[in-house]
């Protein structure tokens, strides 16, 4: 400046005639100008102090009662031991040995710090646990690091976890701590401890990023000053979070460990710049804090931290040649720096939200004060029957309209997250497989998650594989013998055609009636399963009963509405188990034809027939649609392969044409050994008798009845009864697993599908409103106030009611705060 004067004399001898004409001002006048900016100085530091109130309330209550409100947020991040502890107990200005209860490692903390002057010593309070409301003050420090301690363990211990991402509140009012709020994170780990789950470093990692991804929040990322840039753990996980730093805060911790490392001007400056690492607009804080852990005051320590902060500025000016860029780091470089920025960088985060932030309070308080009304609704409601019953009408008419949607074709909700496939159904139904079938039965489109008409055709199809997967049932020589003789006994002359008949009639009764009960519960599990759906879209308004009023509170009706439809779908079970019981015993009564008809038992290979028959079935579940292929011939895993011409039900490999041989067939050899050998020829027996009497005339006739037959020579001729041992049991079982399987084919064929299907579907379609409206509204008023009045039923809303009349008394105690504040600014 003496160099300018020097150099421009006439200005200097000149004076501004203005300039001295202007008096210089009183000492009134400058008291009046102190005054003014002493007093805009406290009207700006108030209205800062009412935002922060402000934003702590919110907060608070954001915190009680889940709610997501975009509230400007520092979050601390770094690996453990990184500093942030020693960090935060100097931004309270007080130690309350923080470091020794690991505050960071389970659970977040929120800081809420308020800067408040009558506070000589420290206030700290803690939020309760689910609620808004605080706890009495505590003031020794050692009680704070215990209750965080105690509060951490219990709150693991009750969800079984080793870290949890629910935080704990802690609201701080001090002379000497600023208006902040910073939430501490669990540090970073490499590896968990010994005893922790191997999962805990993953777990940390997650919560940390769901907690400072949120693009209101800032980010407060701490690493020592011993780690290189180019060696930093952390850093990607921070580029993860804020990919372009642009609201994040880059500390580095203990630097008066790393000053005794430079030397020259250029090693702190690129130290200071960490070029190529975090951009030309990021500088980072470098901050040293007091290593003293003893027991010392509050006072003390406020002053070893500025005194710190005093011994790193001498050192790199004086023990570093040259020094270093003070002009560019200068103003990075000390806690206190750091302390002053973060305030006025929230403020700053915090006025620019307040016009969003009372935007979405108005919202929320609307929100809130029509669930109000609509849940005074409903208490009105419980003492008005009138309306009560009209609203459960509506409901089970909506519930009943998407069960028939459902059942008639639907596909919403998404079958991939409420569809089953077939091996869920077995194992959620608790039904398993079907009984007597030794081999899996995998229908078409078995890996599928269907639900509702859809799944019921694939247990329609997979019954009918089931049953022609059935190996054909074996019978023993006795009952063979006990049942022919019997018949012979009687003097008819269709004995062994009788007999066969008799067989294959025990054989379906025992075998076919335990396959139809389980297809009836099977079907009446799907149909079941069908109530959950139906609730879910009737959640999305998806009915023509878009009145309907919401029946969610009442926990009572809801209960008596499934139990209803449970025992509807019983009772249909029930009853197609009879009807088709009834078929059954139809097609195995003696006085069927179903045996002797002339498709029947046209010769051995006929028990193919109905086989083919099956493998040609065009019915909609025939075409596999899964992932295992397409064709019908693959979709058909548990058929008979093309060849396969001479056996009844499916076998494996060549069985199916071996079915005749001896050596497969268990049942006794009839007629019994007293007979004679041959019966046919008139020999004597041993003793010289010859053989003229009634076996001689009972063959005859049997021989007369079998030349009349329709299926004579296809069969037996009469010299075949005559024949070696062995010939008429085989020819016995032959007939009778003939018989089986034409009694299978016209039950599964014919009777079957369509009773189970005019049996569920058809009631489900045109009778379950009726059914449900005479179990829930065919009672008089006491009763149907029952499901309405019941222990817990109107508790619940009441108790919702007063969380909700609480919400509501925050949010507007906030808004009105709020409106204050966008008044103000």
């Amino acid at each position: 400046m003496a160099a300018s004067a020097l150099s421009s004399p006439a200005v200097s001898r000149t004076p501004n005639p203005k300039s001295a004409a202007a008096p210089p001002p009183s000492p009134s006048t400058r008291r009046a100008v102190a005054d003014a900016a002493s007093a805009a100085a406290a009207a700006a530091a108030a209205d800062s102090k009412a935002r922060f109130e402000a934003y702590n309330r919110l907060q608070a209550a954001a915190v009680a009662f889940g709610e997501k409100l975009p509230i400007p947020e520092i979050v601390a991040i770094g690996g453990q031991s990184d500093g942030k502890s020693s960090l935060l107990e100097a931004l309270l200005g007080f130690r309350f040995n923080v470091r020794e209860v690991e505050m960071g490692t389970r659970r977040p903390l929120v800081l809420q710090m308020v800067h408040d002057p009558t506070a000589l010593e420290p206030r700290c309070r803690f939020q309760e646990e689910d609620s808004e409301e605080y706890g009495s003050p505590m003031v020794v420090a050692s009680a704070i690091a215990d209750l965080i301690k105690q509060r951490t363990e219990s709150h693991l211990r009750k969800i079984q976890a080793a870290v949890s991402s629910k935080p704990i509140v802690m609201r701080a009012e001090y002379a000497h701590c600023p208006n902040l709020t910073i939430i501490d994170t669990p540090g970073f780990v490499l590896k968990a401890k010994r005893g922790e789950p191997e999962s805990t470093p993953e777990e940390i990692l997650s919560m940390v990023k769901s907690l400072a991804t949120p693009p209101h929040r800032l980010v407060l990322f701490l690493q020592q000053s011993s780690v290189e840039w180019c060696s930093s753990i952390w850093l990607d996980t921070l580029k993860e979070i804020d990919p372009a730093f642009r609201r994040t805060m880059i500390v580095i911790s203990k630097f008066d460990n790393r000053l005794k490392e430079f030397t020259e001007r250029w090693e702190v400056d690129n130290f200071l710049s960490a070029s190529g690492y975090l951009g030309d607009n990021i500088h980072p804080f470098f901050v040293a804090l007091p290593k003293d852990r003893g027991t010392i005051s509050n006072e003390e320590f406020r002053r070893q931290i500025c005194q710190v902060d005093i011994d790193v500025l001498r050192h790199l000016r004086d023990n570093v040649k040259g020094g270093f860029s003070e002009e560019k780091y200068g103003s990075h470089i000390g806690f206190s720096c750091l302390r002053k920025y973060l305030e006025s960088e929230l403020q700053k985060r915090y006025k620019e939200a307040a016009p969003a932030t009372l935007a979405l309070l108005e919202q929320r308080c609307s929100e809130v004060s029509m669930e109000l009304a609509r849940l005074d609704s409903k208490l009105q409601a419980t003492s008005d029957v009138s309306q009560l019953r009209k609203s459960a009408m509506l409901h089970a008419a909506s519930i009943c309209t998407h069960l028939r949607a459902l059942l008639d074709g639907a596909a919403d909700p998404a079958p991939e997250l409420w569809g089953k496939t077939t091996e869920e159904e077995q194992l959620h139904s608790g039904i398993g497989s079907w009984p007597g079938i030794n081999m899996s039965v995998k229908p078409a489109n078995s890996t599928l998650k269907l639900y509702g008409g859809a799944a019921f055709e694939r247990v329609m199809h997979e019954f009918r594989c089931a049953t022609y997967s059935m190996e054909c049932p074996q019978v023993s020589r006795e009952k063979v013998a006990n049942i022919l003789l019997a018949h012979a006994g009687r003097g008819g002359s269709s004995g062994l055609t009788e007999a066969a008949a008799e067989i294959a009639r025990a054989a379906a009764r025992s075998w076919l009636a335990p396959l139809i009960d389980t297809a009836c519960d099977r079907l009446a599990f799907v149909l079941q399963s069908l109530f959950d759906l139906a609730m879910e879209r009737n959640r999305n308004k998806d009915s023509q009963y878009q009145n309907a009023e919401d029946m969610d509170g009442y926990v009572g009706f809801l209960a008596a509405l499934r139990c209803s439809y449970y025992k509807f779908v019983r009772d249909l079970s029930k009853q197609c188990k009879q009807i088709v019981r009834h078929h059954l015993d139809s097609v195995t009564s003696p006085y069927s034809h179903i045996c002797y008809e002339n498709d029947s038992i046209t010769g051995f290979g006929s028990v193919a027939n109905s086989m083919n028959r099956f493998n040609h079935f065009t019915g909609v579940t025939s075409f596999d649609l899964s992932d295992s292929g397409s064709a019908l011939e693959e979709a058909q895993e548990n058929m008979p392969p093309k060849d396969q011409q001479h056996v009844t039900p499916p076998a494996k490999g060549n069985e199916a044409k071996d079915i005749l041989r001896e050596s497969q067939l268990t049942v006794p050899e009839t007629p019994s050994p007293d007979l004679p050998s041959d019966i046919h020829g008139g020999k004597k027996k041993d003793n010289g008798i010859p053989n003229d009497g009634g076996p001689r005339k009972r063959h005859a006739r049997m021989a007369a009845y079998t030349n009349r037959n329709h299926h004579n020579n296809s069969i037996i001729g009469a010299d075949d009864i005559g024949s070696k041992s062995g010939s008429s049991y085989s020819t016995i079982c032959a007939i009778s697993a003939k018989y089986f399987a034409k009694m299978r084919e016209v039950l599964i064929e014919r009777n079957v599908p369509s009773a189970l299907n005019s049996g569920f579907l058809t009631p489900c379609r045109e009778r379950l409103y009726l059914a449900l409206g005479f179990d829930l509204f065919a009672v008089n008023d006491d009763k149907f106030m029952d499901m309405f009045v019941a222990p817990g039923a109107v508790d619940t809303i009441q108790n919702e009611r007063q969380s909700l009349i609480k919400r509501q008394k925050i949010l507007l105690s906030c808004l009105n705060e709020f409106k204050n504040i966008s008044r103000a600014l």
